[in-house]
């Protein structure tokens, strides 16, 4: 004899909410469908899959989350899954949306930290998914700086103001209150400038540590930090300047969270931390940061292939900014055009961008007031693109000039960056036929990518030994190999 399978129970809650949208069955499955196709999902449901929602069927993977966004959309109210009675998603889903609130802000770009914070592997994992660049791009575009940020300090009622029976129904704590420290934040801080300068050169010490050893290295750290130090601030109270000033600070710091995650080939983590920073810098009312973003994004984008999608990306940093932001900024910005045109083949819209670059570039002045994130964006750094780009056009003898002229002007405190560009300057080297020097130059890259913990770094050396193949019995290769081999 076999057990009844268990009875559903009908799901009153949507049903509710369906009709308080006015939604069709059929209605509600086509605007789930179209959402997920604005997050490179795939779905196919109708009007049947809806009846079998209602029924008390629960719909898999991100499917809830999904639902739950499209009667945000519609009602004007953010909802979750579980206010539609349905099971909440896993976390495929959760840090793409680009919020409407900076509260709501908060509190998707915390929820990310304490996934990532508590080591869920999951988290890691996820897919990127180009189609989820789209909306936060547009948002960005379109939307406008919040009209206030500012938080009031939560009032305290004291145990005296509150009536007798009140106090008498409350219980006796079963541990003494233990009293907190002024090292401690109390709920409801308000936050200093003294705090966001804390904020500012945390950042500057995890950039550091990125810069020469691969965002492997702290990353997790970094995480943490925002977990324990960054929202608490958040979630405190300040007054309008200094909540922009918070904000901005919290955008540069889960980028850098975002970049970290990128190097270690998180690509998906990384994405959400991108558009997380996207929303904060909107919160900040800081446009040019906002670009930056943009072009950050891009850049991953360039590196996993989707050029057509980079592209974009960094015409709306460009169209974002206007012509109105330092000119280190703007060559900054169409330097990752190029990169992406480069990556996609597209010879004369890859060199106009370059051209605007250095151009750009060129009517920089000393005394310009250049942001502290722009710093970095300096002759070496534009001969970089340039041999980037020179290589993916397979130029290689203009890629082979520009990849010497960046490692003659880097500073070595940006280790990683000058193993990228080594290994630029040896896949030129092969392309020109210099085997013995692009093996030797790809074995100095390969022993220093064996001392950081970058899977950018890795995947560098590794195109360039795919490269190598068709020489493969070729000595120099050979002793390369070796090389490589006793390095573990």
């Amino acid at each position: 004899m076999t057990d009844r399978p268990a009875q559903r129970t009908p799901n009153r809650q949507l049903a509710a909410l369906i009709a308080e949208a006015g939604f069709s069955n059929a209605g509600l499955a086509r605007r789930v469908d179209q959402l997920g196709l604005e997050h490179g999902l795939d779905l196919r449901y109708d009007k049947t899959s809806v009846t079998r929602w209602l029924r008390g069927q629960q719909p898999r993977g991100t499917t809830p989350a999904l639902i739950a966004e499209v009667f945000t959309r519609r009602l004007g109210r953010r909802l979750t899954a579980q206010d539609l009675g349905l099971d909440a998603c896993a976390p495929v889903y959760a840090g793409l949306e680009f919020a409407a609130t900076p509260e709501e802000a908060v509190d998707i770009v915390s929820g990310l930290w304490r996934k990532d914070s508590g080591s869920h592997a999951e988290l890691r994992k996820i897919a990127f998914t180009p189609a989820g660049l789209v909306v936060p791009s547009r948002d960005w575009l379109i939307g406008k700086a919040d009209d206030r940020v500012a938080r009031e300090p939560v009032p305290r009622v004291p145990p005296q103001g509150r009536p007798a029976a009140a106090r008498a129904q409350q219980p006796a704590p079963l541990v003494p209150p233990r009293l907190r420290t002024h090292a401690e934040r109390a709920p409801g801080h308000k936050v200093t400038g003294g705090d966001i300068a804390a904020l500012h050169s945390v950042g500057e010490l995890f950039r550091t540590l990125d810069d020469r050893f691969g965002g492997g290295h702290a990353r997790q750290a970094l995480v943490r930090y925002l977990e324990h130090e960054c929202e608490p601030m958040l979630r405190g109270s300040y007054d309008e300047q200094t909540g922009r000033r918070l904000f901005a600070a919290a955008a540069d710091l889960t980028r850098l969270a975002g970049w970290t995650s990128y190097d270690i080939a998180a690509h998906g983590l990384a994405q959400r931390y991108f558009v997380q920073a996207l929303r904060l810098a909107q919160a900040a009312g800081d446009r040019a940061y906002g670009s930056y973003v943009l072009v950050t994004m891009s850049r991953q984008a360039v590196y996993l292939g989707h050029g057509r999608e980079a592209v974009q990306l960094a015409r709306v940093a460009q169209q974002g900014v206007g012509t109105g932001a330092p000119p280190v900024v703007q060559a900054l910005l169409h330097a990752s055009e190029a990169r992406a045109h480069g990556v996609l083949g597209e010879v004369r819209a890859c060199t106009a961008a370059l051209v605007r670059a250095e151009r750009a570039l060129e009517a920089a002045r000393p005394g310009d007031e250049v942001p502290y994130w722009a710093g970095f964006f300096d002759e070496a750094q534009l001969a970089d693109e340039f041999g980037h780009c020179h290589r993916d056009l397979q130029q290689f003898r203009a890629a082979a000039q520009h990849a010497e002229r960046s490692l003659q002007l880097r500073a070595p405190t940006y280790a990683r960056s000058r193993l990228f560009c080594r290994v630029v300057l040896a896949t030129a080297r092969l392309g020109l036929g210099e085997l013995d020097q692009a093996c030797a130059i790809a074995a100095e890259a390969a022993g220093q990518a064996a001392e950081m913990r970058s899977a950018r770094a890795v995947e560098y050396v590794k195109e360039f030994e795919r490269r190598l193949e068709p020489y493969r019995d070729a000595a120099p290769v050979r002793v390369y190999r070796e090389k490589v081999a006793a390095l573990g």
